[in-house]
């Protein structure tokens, strides 16, 4: 008998309730109204609950969220298997294809004598082929709409920066963050909504940019920050609950004590 944590076992267990959910006459109705469009969401959403588990060393979180993550895999190949265009063996199937052909240092006949830097230019190489061969000729084709703007950002700009439109360093990129402040100054005085929008569009565009050339992901250490401003947050709240009272029943000026309370507290 089959180990039951066999993975192949699990996999086609897996398959095998999809389909029995989206069966169009027993199925479950959720889920047989389900199509592209509204599960594309729910695995952004899960995606991001993986990463969260990681964040906060949640190991024991972490099987069920990467779970959740496949299951939107096997959601979306099921729609498509029943629409008779691709399924799970094909996504599967796609993937180590792809594997195999980025590593031919591996899986071929080149030497895996390669210094890190190297090896990401032979994988960029080995990219551009790719989207070559699905007809994507400009320079920021193929980067997906989807992805988180700040994420975005970036990755539109290293490939403007792979063909020479780039900063020369940190330096230049920070006197342009004080130009774009300075505009975004003079919007908030003379403009409209709109144009306001763009000028804050352009700041953050910006500051992506200084990300990328300290070596920062944007997103990470903004999801950091976020979750500083949480526990900072928090601890206003816990001292105020300690006095009988409610953020609402106190003061700018005590709050920020408070705050500056917590900061300190972190950094003893």
């Amino acid at each position: 008998m089959a180990d039951p944590r066999d993975p192949a076992t699990e996999m086609t267990r897996l398959l095998g309730i999809m389909a029995a959910l989206r069966d169009p006459d027993t199925g479950c109705p959720w889920d047989i109204e389900q199509t592209f469009e509204t599960i594309a969401p729910h695995s952004i959403e899960e995606a991001h609950e993986v990463e969260d588990a990681i964040q906060r060393k949640a190991w024991d979180e972490l099987p069920g969220e990467l779970g959740d993550l496949l299951l939107q895999v096997v959601f979306q190949a099921q729609i498509a298997k029943d629409a008779g265009m691709f399924d799970f063996a094909d996504c599967a199937a796609a993937i180590s294809d792809k594997l195999v052909f980025r590593h031919p240092h591996i899986f071929g006949t080149e030497s895996r004598d390669k210094t890190a830097e190297q090896q990401v230019a032979d994988w960029e190489a080995i990219k551009a082929a790719e989207r070559a061969g699905k007809a994507e000729r400009g320079t920021l084709d193929g980067v997906a709409l989807g992805l988180p703007a700040l994420t975005r950002a970036v990755k539109l700009q290293n490939r403007a920066a792979r063909v020479g439109f780039d900063w020369p360093g940190p330096a230049d990129v920070l006197e342009k963050i004080t130009e774009e402040t300075a505009e975004l100054v003079e919007a908030r005085d003379t403009l409209g909504p709109d144009q306001l929008e763009e000028e804050f569009g352009d700041l953050m565009f910006v500051m992506a940019n200084l990300a990328r050339h300290l070596k920062i992901d944007p997103e990470l250490a903004l999801r950091r920050a976020n979750a500083k401003f949480t526990r900072r947050f928090r601890s206003i709240e816990a001292a105020l609950a300690a006095d009988g009272r409610r953020p609402e029943e106190s003061d700018l000026t005590e709050m920020d004590r408070l705050w500056d309370a917590a900061k300190a507290a972190e950094r003893a």
